[in-house]
Order: structure tokens, then C-alpha cells, then sequence
């Protein structure tokens, strides 16, 4: 398994899971500025159309093409469907930010056979290892 700034430095598109309409949560500011680094943003959220210039998809599903890692902005209840989500979409990596939790999607994950991060922030990440996504 590859290690967080791994995971981010060999992705490219990033689908994130919970990606918030409000400038002032982390759920906005996160994405916002792993964009402004490089990183191509998806945003899933059900009630909004479009953030940070991209086209808002209200489920991993609906995406109609290839991501490389599930970035989750959602509580710890909800990593479970998120992590399932992401396995049936074929996504080879699942990130929840930094205070999200949760030992049952940790386990999905391995047992899928993906990458998975937790309680980690990808801009953290970012800044800790100088990364960029690689061309």
C-alpha cells in the first residue's frame, strides 16, 4: 500500500465526496487550494451545480470517467457507503480528512484491495511533502 503523499503525488483528479457550497468550511477551502496546486477537482455534492469551475456530480456514479482518489468530507457514519462507492467506481484510493474515522470503511478498503487514508488532510499533505501532481 502506498503511503498519503504518495497517494497524492501520484494522483491527478480528485473526486471530492462533501465538497461544500460555503467559502468559510474546510470542505471548500481544502479543495479550492489542492485545485490552485494542480489537482484536477470533481465535486460531489447533491445541491449544488457547479464549484471551483467544475460541473458538481450528485454521486460517485454519476462521474463519467476515471478518478484517482475519493477525498471524503462527510461524518465517519457516512465513509462506509462513500468507501463502498468508491470500490464500485474502481477508484484505487479513499482519503478522509483529518477528524474523520472509521474502522468498518478501513476495513472495506483493505479488503477491496485499495489505498486508504484517514483522519489526514490533503493540503497538510501537501504543504508537509512540497507535491505537485505528477504529468
Amino acid at each position: 500500500m502506498r503511503d498519503a503523499q504518495q497517494i497524492l503525488a501520484e494522483a491527478k483528479v480528485i473526486a471530492v465526496v462533501g465538497a461544500a457550497r460555503d467559502p468559510g468550511k474546510a470542505a471548500h477551502r481544502v479543495p479550492l487550494q489542492i485545485q490552485r496546486y494542480g489537482w484536477r477537482i470533481i465535486p460531489v455534492n447533491p445541491y449544488a451545480d457547479e464549484l471551483f469551475g467544475e460541473r458538481v456530480y450528485r454521486s460517485l456514479a454519476d462521474i463519467p470517467h476515471p478518478v484517482d482518489l475519493v477525498d471524503i468530507f462527510r461524518p465517519a457514519r457516512d465513509a462506509v457507503d462513500v468507501v463502498r462507492s468508491a470500490i464500485a467506481i474502481g477508484a484505487p484510493a479513499v482519503w478522509l480528512q483529518l477528524g474523520i474515522v472509521s474502522a468498518e470503511a478501513r476495513q472495506l478498503a483493505e479488503q477491496a484491495g485499495i489505498d486508504y487514508v484517514e483522519d489526514r488532510c490533503l493540503l497538510i499533505e501537501r504543504a508537509a511533502g512540497n507535491l505537485s501532481p505528477r504529468t
